[in-house]
């Protein structure tokens, strides 16, 4: 376990070889100012918990701290090792790139093969030898999902995951996380506004915003 005290910058993830992501008392900012707080929660393996609050009460500042882009101001969590990815609104496609190419790169990245199924999962094997930048919205956005079943990450941290998807597409991507990710025993943390219809817990995040706005020692500037 490790545990990092009021103040202190955690510049790494916690991580330990557990399929339960652990949550205990954590403290995470933005901007310098802490924006939630008191966060305790654990995510057990195969299940899904999803993030909800109004624009701007922390959801991708909680995410981002959770797979290790950022520091916490205060608190702990644990999760399995080596194992968490972050998924933000960019769909990180290269343009330049067919859509096969893309998931290539990514296979390449983590010495995996392109499953066959992310083809029809996520609706793109017609699109395979388009270029990535001839893609609608929609297109890129099922492209950039369809990763996560190549990088096979086990704890998935998903901001706002639907952006850009029809309804057909939604449920494309909700089947994948129930039939696929959950059902093999991985963890995602979503932040979205959107009703994927999963047997998910549902975390409301307002009541744990923070009221000392206590500054973080973190640089975050860029957000």
């Amino acid at each position: 376990m490790c545990c990092y005290p009021k103040g202190a910058a955690l510049r790494q993830p916690c991580y330990r070889s557990s399929p339960v992501l652990s949550v205990q008392n954590l403290a995470v900012a933005r901007g310098g100012a802490t924006v939630l707080a008191g966060l305790s929660f654990d995510v057990p393996a195969g299940e899904a918990l999803i993030l909800r609050g109004p624009n701007g009460v922390g959801k991708t500042t909680l995410l981002r701290t959770l797979a290790g882009l950022q520091g916490a101001v205060s608190g702990h969590f644990e999760c399995p090792a080596d194992e968490g990815a972050y998924a933000s609104h960019a769909d990180a496609v290269k343009s330049a790139l067919t859509v096969e190419e893309n998931l290539q790169f990514w296979a390449d990245i983590y010495g995996n093969a392109v499953p066959d199924m992310v083809w029809d999962q996520f609706d793109i094997r017609d699109l395979q030898t388009r270029i990535a930048g001839t893609l609608s919205a929609g297109q890129k956005r099922r492209l950039g999902l369809a990763r996560l079943g190549v990088i096979k990450r086990k704890v998935l941290f998903l901001d706002e995951p639907t952006v850009s998807l029809d309804g057909f597409s939604v449920r494309l991507f909700a089947d994948y996380l129930r039939d696929q990710h959950l059902a093999q025993g991985g963890i995602a943390i979503i932040a979205t506004h959107v009703d994927l219809d999963l047997a998910a817990t549902t975390l409301e995040l307002e009541p744990f915003t923070a009221t000392d706005h206590q500054t973080d020692t973190g640089d975050e500037a860029f957000l």
